[in-house]
């Protein structure tokens, strides 16, 4: 995972987003990128199969600083879903679509916009709509305007590696979390650079 950068957002528009109520959360101490990588494994055959809460598909939203690992974990995430070849990241053309068996999956990344309505004026709010995996990067420069994820996924640097948080907002997000077998840990472990803290 990357170093961690300067994040040119101001703060004020990062926290512009409605408080929603949230259903369920857990947190997990990932101590590398293969780690991340398995939690993104964890998740996917949740998304693409129909659960007790209805269809497959559903709203994922990716927080965390640049390098934080967001698209490492959605790239990761679409592999274990099936998508083959290159899983190109949508930095410039803000949006990448993929296609596996009659599942859509779109992977956007809002981190250029600098108006929340940018997201709106783009097209993307008929992506919600639909029967699809929707993958969101940099959400909060949507603003209040982006409704609600089913699962919102925090990167957070945590010393050498990452604090997952994975805060469901809806009943399929709750589902997706009590499904996901994740190993029991302390948190964050011991050994950790960010216990020391």
């Amino acid at each position: 995972m990357g170093a961690a950068a300067c994040d040119p957002t101001p703060f004020a528009e990062k926290i512009n987003m409605q408080n929603y109520q949230a259903l369920e959360e857990i947190s997990i101490y990932l101590i590398d990128e293969e780690h991340t990588s398995l939690l993104a494994q964890q998740l996917a055959p949740l998304l693409i199969t129909s659960g007790e809460q209805g269809e497959a598909g559903g709203r994922v939203h990716l927080k965390g600083e640049l390098g934080a690992g967001k698209t490492h974990f959605v790239r990761a995430l679409l592999r274990a879903c099936g998508v083959e070849g290159r899983i190109k990241s949508p930095s410039y053309a803000l949006l990448e679509t993929y296609k596996v068996s009659n599942l859509y999956f779109y992977h956007l990344d809002f981190y250029r916009f600098s108006d929340p309505r940018e997201w709106v004026d783009a097209g993307f709010r008929d992506l919600l709509q639909k029967q699809a995996v929707v993958l969101i990067e940099w959400p909060e420069q949507a603003g209040s305007l982006l409704p609600p994820p089913d699962l919102e996924i925090s990167l957070d640097y945590a010393g050498a590696g990452r604090l997952a948080r994975l805060t469901a907002y809806s009943n399929k997000g709750k589902s997706w979390l009590t499904s996901m077998v994740l190993p029991p840990q302390e948190f964050p472990p011991r050994d950790s650079p960010a216990a020391e803290s």
